[in-house]
């Protein structure tokens, strides 16, 4: 069975309009979270990544009227168009479209700009779809916050079932009112930049962004390009909000990983954890890798640029995963001051030049949901 590859991405976020704009303020250390007004339920303000709607507009305005769409739909419209723009000769009659969120419109729930139905998951990527055109029905993967990722295995899985030749995968989640009094509720929200798996780390930031990737079996003529090996699930069922003390589910997804494709950990290049910097995720998560034997593989959170953008962050930290790969380059975890997680990690602190070849990317969510992939760079 052939494999198939993520052939172009692009992500859309307070940093940059492309992934070459957002791996370049990487590349200088740019965070995309800044202190933002929030008297009903932050009396000193939070941080989060937010993106100017009026900036979205005048991008989208080149290519569509900004007033027919939802922000989200704008952001997620956008970045597909530049995969687009990248595959010209695409046939849309064969390419499926998966679209990864946990909330959607949420932020429209409450106002009269558009019509009621646009609030459900399924009307949201009928209208992507509408737009570009595309032939297939779209298909919507909303599970907690590894949708992201969960939605490459699923368009894996389509291609290899011989639903789609190829398929576009984008995700999108915004900072509205709805999430952040969910955070609250919690007391999670960090009321600084959060600082993942750091010793004073206070809790997650928040931030939107949306990105869209190609996947499909690519072609002879790219030099080097990155394999979607396999990726794996597991539940630990322990919490609705709350990780498993022990790890066991994220330890189970990459146990069973490795196990299934005969990998050693010492064969892992690079992780790219999930880390929201709250208190129990990062103790999980450093539990949870260290008895699947990754403690000196180097590590890192990119939620201290984007903060977490919830059904959107795993697919960014695979399209940045991807990058890294191609690159060879080992991206510093932001904000991160000094080790607060029980076991060891070997935690990137400075950008770093460095031979890669096969990553680990791993995330958890709400309801005990784990995943973890494997992408390997392949040379011609």
């Amino acid at each position: 069975m052939s494999r198939n590859y993520l052939l172009s991405d692009s992500i859309i976020s307070p940093i940059g309009f492309s992934t070459k704009e957002n791996l370049a303020a990487i590349l200088r250390s740019e965070s995309a979270l800044k202190l933002h007004e929030n008297p009903r339920f932050f009396e000193h303000g939070f941080y989060a990544g937010l993106l100017e709607e009026s900036i979205i507009d005048e991008r989208f305005s080149k290519i569509g009227d900004p007033n027919a769409y939802t922000k989200l739909e704008k952001m997620l419209i956008l970045a597909v168009q530049q995969v687009l723009d990248d595959n010209p000769d695409l046939d849309l009659r064969n390419t499926g479209l998966i679209i990864s969120t946990t909330k959607g419109n949420i932020d429209q729930l409450g106002k009269n700009d558009f019509p009621a139905v646009r609030l459900k998951l399924w009307k949201m990527a009928e209208v992507i779809t509408d737009f570009f055109g595309i032939k297939t029905k779209p298909i919507v993967v909303s599970n907690a916050c590894i949708s992201g990722a969960l939605a490459i295995k699923t368009a894996n899985d389509l291609i290899e079932s011989g639903r789609f030749s190829n398929t576009i995968v984008a995700g999108g989640d915004l900072v509205s009112e709805f999430v952040l009094s969910g955070f609250q509720s919690f007391q999670a929200i960090s009321p600084e930049p959060c600082r993942p798996f750091s010793n004073d780390r206070q809790g997650v930031s928040l931030g939107e962004a949306a990105a869209a990737v190609l996947i499909g079996p690519g072609n002879s003529e790219t030099p080097e390009k990155v394999a979607y090996l396999d990726a794996t699930t597991a539940n630990d069922a322990n919490h609705i909000s709350g990780p498993s003390r022990t790890g066991e589910g994220l330890y189970q997804s990459i146990s069973r990983l490795l196990h299934n494709n005969n990998i050693d950990p010492s064969q892992i290049d690079y992780l790219s954890a999930h880390g929201t910097a709250t208190i129990y995720n990062d103790e999980m998560e450093a539990i949870a890798f260290s008895r699947a034997g990754l403690n000196k593989t180097p590590v890192n959170s990119f939620k201290g640029f984007y903060g977490h953008t919830l059904g959107t962050s795993a697919l960014i930290e695979s399209i940045l995963t991807r990058h890294s790969l191609l690159d060879n380059k080992l991206y510093n975890s932001l904000n991160f001051t000094k080790s607060g997680v029980s076991r060891e990690l070997n935690i990137i602190q400075e950008n770093e030049d460095k031979e890669l070849k096969l990553a680990l990317k791993t995330a958890s969510g709400f309801g005990g949901c784990n995943l973890a992939m494997l992408l390997k760079k392949e040379t011609i």
